[in-house]
Parts: structure tokens; sequence; C-alpha cells
């Protein structure tokens, strides 16, 4: 009597298969967050004025002291290269300010340690938070009795400007830690201005096409994997 040999079918292979969908369906969400990403970049980019900057409105900051001034902004050295741009700045910016009166005003950027040299002793109010919508200015009141002497005679600004009617103040902004000041030109107490500022950003045209070119390589690859999983042997 012959003995029959009995063998198991092959096992399914359909581990490889799962993966590959898997893998598909991660590399196509991937591809839409990418795209969306893209998408608001360039949106963004869509929103600059005529001369490339995104520009807050014109609001109006008053003060009873002497200088009106910005809380610190700290420009971090640590920010990458391909942020800061080849020359190590980190955008175009430019503040316009005009008395509310149309009379004479100062505006300057100096670095946060001359500004309080300079301003030691003298009353000025520091703008510590700003609500957009409906526009809110919160502010911090440093006492002083001194009387600064007058801002355009002092040489610690990196960019200022002086006159009556809308001033243009432009920077390009560069690491270290800075402060805006506003004031009477020949220091005297009492601020009542109308302000806007603006930023100018060259990375967000090419950051959105370069996150559609991921997006479009990613769902490449999406259907790709997709179809080497479903392809029957």
């Amino acid at each position: 009597m012959t003995a029959t040999a009995i063998h198991a079918p092959p096992p399914r292979r359909n581990g490889s298969r799962t993966a590959a969908i898997v893998v598909a369906s991660v590399l196509g969400v991937l591809s839409l967050a990418t795209g969306a990403a893209g998408a608001v970049a360039l949106w963004g980019d869509s929103q600059r004025d005529d001369q490339g900057y995104f520009s807050t409105a014109t609001h109006a900051y008053t003060a009873s002291t002497a200088a009106l001034t910005t809380e610190e902004i700290d420009l971090d050295a640590g920010i990458p290269d391909w942020l800061s741009g080849d020359d190590g700045g980190y955008g175009d910016v430019r503040l316009r300010v005009a008395a509310g009166d149309g009379g004479p005003v100062f505006a300057g950027i100096a670095r946060t340690a001359d500004v309080e040299r300079y301003l030691a002793g003298a009353s000025r109010t520091e703008v510590t938070d700003i609500d957009t919508d409906p526009f809110e200015a919160e502010y911090a009141e440093h006492g002083g009795a001194g009387r600064p002497a007058d801002p355009a005679s002092q040489d610690i600004w990196v960019v200022s400007t002086q006159g009556p009617g809308r001033q243009t103040l432009d920077w390009e902004a560069r690491e270290g830690r800075w402060s805006v000041v506003v004031m009477n030109p020949d220091g005297s107490r009492g601020i009542d201005v109308d302000a806007s500022a603006g930023v100018k950003i060259g990375l967000l045209e090419p950051l959105g096409w370069s996150l559609l070119g991921g997006s479009a390589l990613l769902l490449l690859g999406a259907a790709g994997v997709g179809i080497a999983g479903l392809r029957r042997r």
C-alpha cells in the first residue's frame, strides 16, 4: 500500500502587498499636507503690497512719557542661513509714523542696551502687547524725572528719521537685541502718533513652490508604491 503525501498549500504572500498599501497611504497623506502648506505659503505671498511688504494697518499710539518704545526684539543668531539669507539679514522692516497733529516726530532703532542707557532716568512707555481685532495696545510705564537729550543728537541709532508729517524708517534686520523708539524731537513728554509696521520676506514664494513640488513627488511615489503592491505576480 502506497502512502499518499499531503502537502499544505503555500501561504499567501499578502504581507508585502499590505505594507505597500500602508506606505502608499502615508505618502498620499504627506502629499496632501505638503501641498496644503505650499498653497498657504503662496497665498500669504500674494498678500504683499506693491512694494513687497506685509504691512499692518495704521493705528494710534499714545504715551504721557518722554519716549514710546517696543519690547526687546531678539533676533537669534541661531536662525539658519536659508531663512536669514546669504547676507545674514532677517528681512527688511519698514516703520511709518506720523504725529497725530502733523508736527515733527522722531523714530529710531537701536540696540536695547543702548536705548536703556540713553533713557536711564527718563520716563518711557513700553508697548507690551497688541490685539489686532479689535485693535488694542497694552503698555507698561516706567517712571523717571529726567528729560533725555534730543534723540537725533545720539549716535546709537542704526537707522532713524525725523521731521513733520509721515516719516518712513527702513531697516534691514540683523542679529541682536533691538528696540524701536518714538519720541518728540526735543525729548519732551507726551507722545501721540499714528504708526504702521511692515516686513519684507522673500522666502514665501520659493518655499511655496518647493512645497508644491515636494507634494507632487510624494504623490507620484504613493502612486508607484500602490501600483507595485497591487500588481499580481
